[in-house]
């Protein structure tokens, strides 16, 4: 979930879609639209227990036994089943780099009959996909209209959703006078839901890194993906924050090492997929800052390849910026 999507490295993505509500939403007061009927994320059992399931599953990297939870759900409620599918889709992209999921997500999402919170999260999901796919005021919009329905809630999850949207729009407007600063508040919630939440805790604290990492408190960001690697050792997606933390704090040997590791596991799990890129770009300036510029080079080099040259519009955009104002990429 947006995040998606439970693996959320590539968070920058959501930071583009508040940044560019906050410019659409300039000037606007907060809605006041009357809340949905009874609106709440949380499920009868079975089906709680098989969306938890589900999101164990994922983060296993059991990308079928999770869509097969998810199914299960959509059998006695097709709206949430709807989303949790595509949930589960938006996760195998973030990590495999499936693209045809990520389409598929999109257009499933499009068409999800959910009601509630449940809309809200659709939204929210939607926005995401549409701003990964390149549709950046749309996807906006659309994150927008799910923070609508998740800012009345006070259910923790429904709040957490909100804190990742408002996060930033309270950035956004921080230069103007008299204007209310939340971000604290908003670090706190998700803080408590990434402990508290057995479904969407990895969307969580992705976000919550992301944001500390913002602040350029890298530290905080180190200990927070550790916290998750506790939970899930080894997730690949994990690992890879992990190291963009390290990174930012100039441990570029122990950084380096997890890029190196990633490079090679998904080299062999998904081929020239685009973690493996990610995981390529960040060695040549991991080596670059290092000052072994043989190693940065090597990697430099296998930039050269078409399939990268391919994928290369999904890159984060941070990272592309970076490798062309060191005149890596043309």
């Amino acid at each position: 979930m947006p995040v998606p999507n439970f693996f959320l490295n590539r968070i920058g993505r959501i930071l583009l879609v508040a940044l560019t509500a906050a410019a659409l939403a300039f000037g606007a007061q907060p809605s006041q639209t009357s809340k949905p009927a009874q609106p709440t994320l949380a499920l009868p059992e079975p089906l709680m227990t098989q969306a938890v399931q589900m999101t164990e599953r994922s983060m296993a990297l059991d990308y079928a036994g999770a869509m097969e939870l998810a199914n299960k759900v959509r059998a006695s409620d097709d709206g949430v089943g709807c989303v949790l599918e595509n949930i589960v889709r938006v996760s195998r992209y973030d990590d495999l780099g499936d693209t045809a999921a990520l389409v598929t997500a999109g257009t499933n999402l499009e068409k999800c009959a959910s009601t509630g919170l449940w809309e809200a999260l659709r939204k929210f999901e939607l926005g995401y996909v549409q701003t990964e796919s390149g549709h950046s005021v749309k996807g906006a919009m659309t994150t927008r209209s799910a923070a609508k329905l998740f800012e009345e809630s006070p259910e923790q999850e429904a709040r957490a959703f909100y804190a990742i949207y408002a996060y930033y729009i309270d950035k956004s407007f921080s230069w103007v006078p008299f204007k209310s600063d939340r971000r604290s508040e908003y670090l706190a919630v998700l803080d408590s839901a990434s402990k508290d939440s057995k479904r969407f805790w990895p969307l969580f604290l992705t976000s919550l890194v992301w944001m500390h990492y913002d602040k350029g408190d890298f530290n905080a960001g180190l200990k927070l993906s550790l916290r998750g690697l506790g939970k899930v050792p080894n997730h690949p997606v994990l690992l890879q924050v992990k190291a963009d933390m390290l990174y930012r704090l100039k441990r570029y040997k122990e950084a380096a090492a997890i890029y190196e590791k990633s490079a090679a596991d998904y080299l062999v799990r998904t081929g020239k997929s685009i973690r493996y890129w990610c995981a390529v770009m960040n060695l040549v300036r991991i080596y670059a800052d290092m000052g072994d510029k043989e190693k940065s080079a090597r990697w430099q080099k296998a930039l050269e390849d078409q399939e990268f040259k391919k994928l290369r519009h999904w890159m984060p955009g941070s990272l592309v910026d970076d490798l062309e104002s060191r005149d890596v990429l043309d």
